[in-house]
């Protein structure tokens, strides 16, 4: 019997969730330093994570807010390489499916194909590019394909409904759905219109939606799950989290921890 693909495993943890949704934290790759996010990886594991968002840090995140463009930031001052990351990545596999999240340029550089074997190689299973054009998509994801690497794109609620349409039908893995118009961040509650987005993004593909941006409290995660949401990803929270604690690996343990509990909890009934 083959190995089960990248696509294949991030399906398998969707489908493991068992009636709530996956939980996806975000970590930093080499923030503060490799060891310690190694560690964070491993700590969000124990805590009852379904999969981890890896992201790679870039000089220029434009999708990302201050808390995660500080710490990307941080990762480059103390020599984090792409290289570093996808051992990162391929150190984390064994545990839970690991989702890159990688700007354009990074994957320009290497070129769609040799950036696909890159990321088999080392056991990765899906990849996020915020910033890849949709008109260059199909490209990426035929690359991707023939390694069995998920190929997830992201929606806004902005997004128009031909547009989405379109960036539904590519999607592999998941449907990374925006939470709200803006960064990365923090924020006090999620958007009054959360639901109706997802149900609109949720008619326009076969996979899975996963919620992100803005997501930091065991509430906003179980909210989310309850506006139908079968993924959610935490990151700043966590990201920040990792910056003020003497011990990191064990403070993000235990956000973790309260936010699968809360998405088991009864009153978080995921829309599948």
């Amino acid at each position: 019997m083959s190995a089960p693909t990248g696509i294949d495993r991030i399906a398998e943890a969707f489908a493991s969730a068992q009636g709530r949704a996956a939980l996806m934290p975000y970590l930093m790759g080499g923030f503060p330093d490799m060891a310690t996010s190694l560690a964070i990886g491993e700590a969000y594991a124990d805590g009852g994570a379904d999969l981890v968002e890896l992201g790679v840090p870039f000089s220029d995140p434009l999708a990302d807010g201050p808390v995660i463009h500080a710490a990307g930031v941080e990762a480059l001052r103390a020599g984090a390489s792409v290289a570093q990351i996808l051992e990162l990545g391929a150190a984390l596999a064994p545990r839970l499916p690991v989702v890159l999240m990688a700007y354009a340029n990074i994957v320009y550089a290497r070129g769609f194909e040799a950036f696909a074997q890159l990321l088999r190689a080392h056991a990765i299973s899906g990849l996020i590019v915020p910033d890849l054009p949709l008109e260059e998509a199909p490209e990426l994801r035929a690359a991707c394909d023939a390694e069995g690497i998920a190929l997830v794109p992201l929606v806004a609620p902005t997004t128009p409904p031909e547009r989405l349409a379109r960036i539904g039908a590519l999607a592999r893995g998941f449907l990374y759905a925006v939470s709200l118009v803006g960064t990365t961040g923090e924020r006090g509650a999620l958007d009054a219109g959360l639901a109706d987005f997802l149900a609109r993004a949720a008619a326009a593909t076969d996979v899975p939606l996963a919620v992100g941006f803005g997501i930091g409290t065991p509430a906003q995660a179980a909210a989310a799950a309850d506006a139908g949401a079968a993924g959610v990803i935490v990151g700043s929270r966590l990201v920040r989290a990792a910056a003020e604690a003497d011990d990191p690996a064990a403070e993000v343990r235990g956000i973790v921890a309260a936010m699968a509990d809360a998405l088991a909890a009864p009153s978080a009934e995921t829309v599948r």
